[in-house]
C-alpha cells in the first residue's frame, strides 16, 4: 500500500495551475495531477505534495490569496492506462 500524500483540491483549473506557481517559487516540491473524484467533484485538476508539506502549502496559499476547496490527506492509487483498459490487461 503507498503512503499517504497531501491533496490539495480546487474550484477550478485556472487556481490549480496560479497554486502551482505560487507554491514551486516558494520552494515547495507540488505536481499537477488529476483531480481524485472520490473526494471532490469540482475540478478535474489538484496538486500533491508531501504530506509534512500540507500545512505549510495550504497556509501559503492562503497568504497569496489563491482560492482553494481543501486540503487532504489521501492515499493515490495506481489506475490502469486507458490502453490497457481497452485491452483488457
Amino acid at each position: 500500500m503507498s503512503e499517504p500524500c497531501g491533496i490539495i483540491t480546487f474550484f477550478s483549473s485556472q487556481h490549480a495551475v496560479q497554486a502551482e506557481k505560487v507554491l514551486k517559487r516558494s520552494g515547495l516540491s507540488v505536481e499537477l495531477i488529476p483531480g481524485p473524484k472520490d473526494i471532490s467533484p469540482n475540478c478535474g485538476v489538484a496538486l500533491k505534495c508531501a504530506l509534512r508539506d500540507l500545512a505549510a502549502a495550504e497556509a501559503r496559499l492562503r497568504e497569496a490569496g489563491i482560492r482553494y476547496e481543501a486540503g487532504h490527506s489521501y492515499v493515490l492509487v495506481a489506475s490502469k492506462s486507458l490502453l490497457d483498459k481497452l485491452l483488457g490487461r
